[in-house]
């Protein structure tokens, strides 16, 4: 069965298949298909993910086996294969018929591709998903449906925008749905829950210096230590709450570790943070802290961050910008001395 995405919701709600394929040039909503369905399958026992990313020299039959095989504690497990390009080769084509075809009722297929052209629509491996399946596709946001789209995404995070505020902003991201996320994810930070008039979003907009708080962790994840501490030092003589600035901090941490996650089970640096939806202009900085932060380092200034927060709700008592001074500069790859 092929199914367009704002349609797919309404037929997973329905029922949970064996194999589903989403392709599409939209990161943001294949990403958000597939965790519908993870969730789904997990809500129906389906505890255990294997994830492979379809590489060069990439090894199907040894996929092929594994699907066919159960845990030692026999639980029911989602079997995810990414496909950079939606080409998987003959091999490749004959598995994915096969595991369609002849499916094991304690493995879900996940397969997630890039748009698929014509011809791909045609071929064996998507017509037997088409057969026996889901072919989720994933079209590019319209224009004219981008200002509703962000009034509901809006709507989650409890702020109610009228339609000029969401015309403003589908103007400011020009169709760009990942960076329609970011600037929703601002507004959501920066204004209390309500209404968001288009004078708000102008304020918030051209509020400049709210955003350097954002500004903070790229300059950190770029070693670049004396910058980021003066950025510190400038949020703080601007009066930034503390909470904020450790948010900013937490969340390019988070999306580091998580990465690192993606990435020691064969994804590249680029297809995990599109995965985590890093925010474009965020990811070349964040890629040189994935090459220069080992896991156990990023660990450490979790850890760091945790004892950060804890001085902000004054469970430690010590100064919380010479913590915050600390954090930043074995971030960004210089160690202080931690505060007294």
């Amino acid at each position: 069965m092929k199914i367009s995405g704002d349609k797919f919701p309404a037929a997973l709600a329905k029922g949970l298949g064996h194999i589903y394929l989403v392709s599409g040039d939209e990161p943001l909503l294949v990403n958000e298909a597939a965790d519908a369905i993870r969730a789904r399958a997990r809500g129906e026992g389906f505890a255990e993910r294997d994830l492979h990313v379809t590489e060069r020299g990439f090894d199907w039959q040894a996929l092929l086996a594994e699907s066919r095989s159960l845990s030692l504690f026999a639980q029911r497990k989602i079997l995810e294969i990414r496909m950079p390009t939606a080409a998987p080769g003959d091999q490749g084509a004959k598995v994915i018929a096969d595991l369609a075809a002849d499916p094991s009722p304690d493995t879900l297929v996940l397969v997630t591709t890039p748009k698929l052209d014509g011809r791909t629509l045609n071929s064996r491996w998507v017509s037997a998903i088409d057969k026996h399946g889901t072919v989720v596709q994933i079209w590019p946001m319209e224009l004219a449906r981008l200002p509703a789209w962000i009034r509901e995404r809006l709507r989650r995070h409890g702020l109610q925008a009228d339609a000029s505020a969401a015309a403003l902003l589908a103007e400011r991201v020009e169709g760009n749905l990942l960076a329609a996320h970011q600037e929703i994810e601002k507004l959501a930070l920066l204004m209390p829950k309500g209404a968001v008039t288009t004078e708000a979003v102008i304020e918030a907009v051209a509020d400049s210096a709210r955003f350097d708080v954002l500004q903070l962790g790229e300059a950190a994840m770029k070693g670049q230590t004396v910058r980021a501490l003066r950025i510190l030092e400038g949020l703080r003589g601007e009066g930034f709450e503390p909470p904020l600035v450790l948010w900013a901090l937490n969340k390019d941490l988070q999306w580091i570790a998580r990465a690192q996650a993606l990435m020691r089970n064969g994804q590249s640096a680029d297809s995990a943070m599109n995965a985590l939806y890093v925010w474009r202009p965020r990811q070349p900085a964040m890629k040189l802290a994935l090459q220069r932060l080992s896991p156990r380092a990023v660990r450490g200034l979790l850890l760091d961050a945790a004892n950060v927060d804890r001085a902000i709700k004054g469970v430690v008592r010590t100064n919380v910008w010479t913590e915050f001074e600390a954090l930043v500069a074995r971030f960004a790859g210089t160690a202080l001395g931690r505060a007294a």
